[in-house]
């Protein structure tokens, strides 16, 4: 047994220390970022917000929103061929989003999420990225299928996770990922810690995994445990290149989910509810590590699109960042046990 006594952080224990800016306004900042990936010959200039691969969050609506600001979608694994046509004609740009897969193809010639993946990039071969998405990226056989996916699709920009540790982060890209999703168990619908008792406080994980990530000459994207504007602008302090949000997201009439009574369902990808809309595994195997839970229905999700890009924003302004890509290099951290003043919370409408 082994214990680390360093104190690892969340979004909570920390702020942005401001500092003296030339910059007069928000709108001084540049919020897209060019990107050449270690593996993948190919170049992006994108806003690196992205929309998780969640059901009520990776939805062609959703897309369609977030490629208005530049921002990126991970469309969910169910999502069929004919769906990805049918989207197609409706003024999605494929390039502004990623087809996602899970690994079950290493034991199931026929899962569908690979075979699914497949036909939806020989249809548009403009699709630039993959997402590699499961729960626990520390098996083996993640590492074996970066390397299969590198192999079959060269020039494709690879995204895999969730990690939480320097190691891990660094063997996914020197095996063939372009960019790390890290974060296990933040997530506002995940409950992988509790269930596991397995993760590393999300602040801490992006400091660690993003220096492991520069060091290969890789990426990171911070997944999980946003709850506010101003830890998105966190988390690029701390070294992410792209952040993933989803409850953020969720609740909205992007969100493609029957709204009952004023209020919209949203749950974790590894929850019952998840099992009840996509069947079990075949192994049967049962792990309940997500909730399901029931938001007010919030409308369209533009208003807080602005509200994102004007807090990221308004955190560079502070801290002297003229480009997003600057915000590590600008950022000092304070730790701190009280973040806001919550004396009036319980009367705000």
């Amino acid at each position: 047994m082994r214990i680390d006594n360093e104190p690892k952080l969340n979004f909570e224990d920390v702020l942005l220390k401001p500092k003296r800016s030339t910059l007069s306004s928000r709108r001084d900042v540049d919020m897209t970022r060019k990107f050449s990936f270690r593996n993948s010959p190919k170049v992006m200039d994108f806003l690196p917000i992205f929309a998780s691969n969640m059901d009520g969050v990776g939805t062609f609506s959703m897309a369609k929103a977030m490629q208005e600001h530049k921002m990126m979608t991970v469309i969910t694994k169910s999502t069929t061929p004919d769906e990805w046509k049918a989207a197609a004609g409706t003024g999605l740009r494929m390039q502004s989003v990623s087809v996602c897969t899970g690994t079950n193809v290493m034991f199931d010639p026929d899962a569908p999420d690979w075979n699914t993946m497949k036909k939806v990039l020989e249809m548009f071969p403009d699709i630039k990225m993959i997402t590699v998405d499961v729960a626990n990226a520390y098996h083996q056989n993640m590492v074996d299928f970066i390397k299969k996916v590198r192999d079959e699709y060269p020039d494709k920009v690879i995204i895999a996770g969730n990690v939480v540790t320097p190691e891990m982060t660094e063997e996914l890209i020197i095996n063939g990922a372009d960019v790390v999703k890290v974060g296990i168990g933040p997530g506002s619908v995940c409950t992988t810690r509790t269930m596991t008792g397995v993760g590393v406080p999300q602040f801490s994980a992006i400091v660690e995994c993003s220096d492991a990530a520069n060091g290969v000459g890789g990426h990171i994207m911070a997944d999980g445990g946003c709850v506010h504007p101003g830890d998105i602008a966190k988390a690029f302090g701390g070294g992410a290149h792209m952040v993933m949000i989803g409850g953020m997201l969720a609740g909205h009439d992007e969100s493609e989910q029957p709204v009952v009574d004023g209020r919209v369902e949203f749950y974790g990808m590894s929850s019952d509810r998840a099992r009840e809309v996509h069947g079990k595994r075949k192994d049967g195997y049962r792990g309940n590590e997500g909730r399901l839970i029931s938001l007010p229905h919030r409308g369209p999700v533009a208003n807080t699109l602005e509200d994102i890009l004007g807090g990221v924003r308004s955190a560079c302004t502070y801290i002297g960042a003229r480009r997003l890509k600057d915000m590590a290099k600008c950022a000092s951290f304070v730790t701190t046990t009280n973040v806001i003043n919550k004396v009036y919370e319980r009367y705000t409408k």
